[in-house]
């Protein structure tokens, strides 16, 4: 088995990593001209660091890739403010992921941001246009020298391309690999990297994280018996979906490992609510469409808690799509199991003081 680099070396916080966790990704606070809102992006960190999430990701599609133009010039301040509000307030091992785009210098210097403000991961995002896979390899071998990285199979339908079992097995063995989030919204090519990291000589160094927003339930309550004799689970998700109802989200993944350790009546739960949680998020999602409004309906849902004072965006022509607003109230009513409005009202307040 490979030695891990220094970049991987264990922490408290890649060991919960590890072990799985709940992992929003994190939306950006706006005020209604578009400027950068502090205290309400500050209540978000609060509203995941109490909801029982494990980590949060920043500064990934959820937060909006356009926080990197130098006429927003917002990746460092929101790097910055989440790290400042979970190291003053966490009070446990969390889990700090960055995200990271680009060719490999600017992957490379945002992922060296990061490290200056104490992140733990980065997940590196696969949109590289003109990249072959050695090329993607050897650009996380370079951003792995900065930081631990978390691969990421993204969804064609938001900028993903097919990647080959063969680059996830690669992928997995290098040395500063420390998970690998799967988003490719399809079953064959979940199951395709499953396969090809339980293949890899560091299969048990690399953790499983579903980006599944589509089957997440499914995701994680479903064991692959692998062609070498060992069992893998997704250990989590890093999922846009869990930006919402996290307290909801945090219960749901005590009552999976309830049922994977054969508690009959949390499998049965967690059963029923497999498609009623992709019901939801094709509302949240914005699925009828085709995904236009996702980052709006994140918003739209925190707004109605009060978490957010608006939906705006950063390109104010992004917003939700005509009938989004409805689906979303429908799902609400219809699954009071996934909505946490009591929570968050009662500690709102504090959140934003």
């Amino acid at each position: 088995m490979s030695t891990p680099s220094t970049a991987a070396t264990a922490t408290p916080s890649l060991d919960a990593l590890a072990r799985g966790a709940v992992i929003p990704a994190h939306p950006l606070a706006l005020h209604a001209d578009g400027t950068f809102d502090e205290r309400r992006q500050r209540a978000l960190t609060r509203y995941y660091l109490a909801s029982g999430a494990g980590g949060v990701a920043v500064a990934v599609h959820t937060t909006q890739f356009e926080i990197r133009e130098p006429e927003v010039g917002l990746l460092g301040p929101v790097l910055e403010l989440a790290a400042e509000t979970i190291d003053a307030e966490a009070g446990r091992p969390f889990i700090k992921v960055a995200g990271a785009c680009g060719y490999t210098a600017q992957a490379v210097a945002e992922a060296e941001t990061a490290a200056a403000l104490g992140y733990d991961a980065v997940l590196l995002s696969p949109a590289v246009p003109g990249a072959d896979e050695k090329g993607l390899l050897e650009r996380a071998r370079a951003v792995g020298e900065v930081l631990p990285v978390i691969g990421f199979y993204l969804q064609e339908a938001v900028g993903g391309r097919y990647l080959s079992p063969a680059f996830w097995s690669a992928f997995t063995d290098l040395p500063s690999t420390v998970a690998v989030k799967v988003a490719p919204f399809d079953r064959y090519r979940t199951a395709d990297v499953v396969r090809a990291v339980a293949a890899a000589d560091r299969a048990d160094e690399v953790a499983l994280y579903t980006g599944n927003d589509d089957d997440i339930i499914g995701d994680l309550l479903t064991p692959y018996e692998t062609a070498n004799g060992t069992r893998r689970w997704f250990a989590g998700g890093l999922l846009g979906q869990w930006a919402v109802w996290t307290s909801s989200a945090a219960t749901l993944l005590d009552d999976v490992r309830a049922a994977r350790a054969g508690d009959h009546a949390a499998t049965v739960r967690c059963l029923a609510r497999r498609s009623e949680l992709t019901d939801a998020n094709s509302a949240v999602f914005d699925v009828r469409g085709a995904f236009r409004g996702c980052i709006a309906g994140v918003h739209e849902v925190l707004r109605r808690q009060g978490l957010l004072a608006n939906i705006r965006c950063l390109d104010p022509a992004e917003t939700l799509s005509p009938g989004q607003a409805d689906e979303i109230t429908r799902v609400a009513a219809a699954y009071p199991w996934l909505t946490d409005d009591a929570f968050i009202a009662e500690h709102l307040d504090a959140w934003l003081s």
